[in-house]
């Protein structure tokens, strides 16, 4: 086994050669971007087969990737943006079944597949959730599976928001440190208890006033990150969380922004997520700022794919549903997050990836695409002959 690539080179250096693929089946005929879900090569365990009827959702055998898996860093965590869609039916799902069906009771079977280690609960973005509805989650995955949780737009979206996703006027409760403490910080630590892998402050992208004085916005994510810490202190340090900062504007890239971002996340303990979308540069137009960081975790989210422009995550859903198959494959993108990931795993340190439908088209395939590629750096004919 080659050692993993060299921080200095690959995690902040120059973008690698996309590692060699595994072979994926032929794409249908009339486009030849489509890589679709393999199809079950053996039945069913006898496990599986004897399910009560209290567990409605089953998983897809073979497992997803489970090839793989033995070959992924223990310290890597890879999953899906959520896991609701009806489309991953033969992948994840042994069978068709409705979102809503899927949304309350397909978390146990998604968490079968031992690629997906960790998931992102996105609904509390949406409205605050109870200690009793992080527990509910909590109680259906197995000892090692971790949660990425998403704070409220309460308090990460500088604007009052229309149904449309229009500002309408500036949110009060922005960045305020103990309605993020109430609403969401203790929720997610006395409902998950050690399942919680991963606090994510996701910042909405912000009103021109703010980007013009960034200033104001990082004088109060210090005072949130740093209360964040102080509340996580009392916990084990087992059980402590990552905390993770995403944002949406590429103003927080800029030469006299992101050193002070920098600054701010480690004296807090906490780190910048590496967030693919396209609303943000690519990738390695952000990895100078986790270098900043090192040593430390890495959590990322590959999220939507450039090609749909800053806008077009409506427009990428309707393109890509039912999230079936890989229809926009980005390699350079693929290439790069493996041999970074397996460049801060190998120095010792926790990553968590979750990968969105919108990225490439199927969360669970562009999963295993990574895996593959991860398992493909350590070939030999992939070795730094230095």
């Amino acid at each position: 086994m080659s050692p993993a690539p060299d921080l200095n080179l690959d995690l902040f250096g120059a973008e690698p050669a996309p590692p060699a693929l595994a072979p994926t089946p032929a794409p249908p005929a009339g486009d030849s971007h489509d890589i679709a879900a393999p199809s079950p090569t053996r039945p069913a365990p006898a496990a599986a087969k004897g399910r009560s009827r209290a567990q409605a959702v089953g998983a897809a055998y073979p497992l997803l990737g489970e090839e793989l898996a033995p070959a992924m860093p223990p310290l890597l965590r890879m999953g899906g943006s959520s896991w609701s869609y009806p489309g991953w039916q033969g992948m994840v799902w042994d069978k068709a079944y409705s979102e809503r069906i899927l949304a309350q009771r397909g978390l146990s079977a998604y968490a079968e597949h031992p690629l997906l280690r960790t998931v992102s609960i996105d609904r509390s973005f949406y409205r605050p959730l109870a200690p009793s509805e992080y527990a509910l989650y909590a109680a259906q995955v197995p000892a090692d599976f971790r949660f990425v949780v998403k704070a409220p737009a309460l308090v990460c979206d500088a604007q009052v928001r229309s149904e449309e996703g229009k500002g309408r006027e500036p949110n009060p409760a922005f960045l305020n440190v103990e309605l993020a403490l109430s609403s969401y910080v203790r929720p997610a630590c006395e409902g998950l208890l050690d399942k919680l892998g991963v606090l994510l402050f996701q910042l909405s992208p912000l009103p021109l006033n703010r980007v013009l004085n960034l200033q104001q916005t990082l004088a109060e994510l210090e005072q949130l990150a740093l209360a964040v810490q102080a509340e996580l202190a009392s916990l084990p340090a087992e059980r402590r969380p990552i905390v993770a900062f995403e944002v949406r504007d590429p103003d927080w890239l800029r030469p006299d922004v992101a050193p002070q971002l920098a600054q701010i996340l480690r004296q807090a303990g906490a780190t910048y997520c590496l967030g693919l979308h396209a609303k943000m540069p690519r990738m390695p137009e952000q990895l100078p700022l986790l270098r900043a960081l090192w040593p430390g975790p890495l959590v990322c989210r590959w999220n939507v794919n450039p090609i749909f422009g800053p806008y077009g995550y409506a427009d990428a859903e309707k393109q890509l549903a039912p999230f079936d198959r890989i229809q926009q494959p980005d390699p350079p993108t693929l290439a790069l997050l493996a041999s970074t990931l397996a460049a801060v795993c190998g120095k010792g340190q926790q990553a968590y990836v979750t990968v969105s439908n919108e990225a490439e088209g199927c969360g669970p395939l562009s999963i295993v695409r990574l895996a593959q590629a991860i398992v493909d750096l350590k070939k030999p004919d992939n070795a730094d002959p230095a």
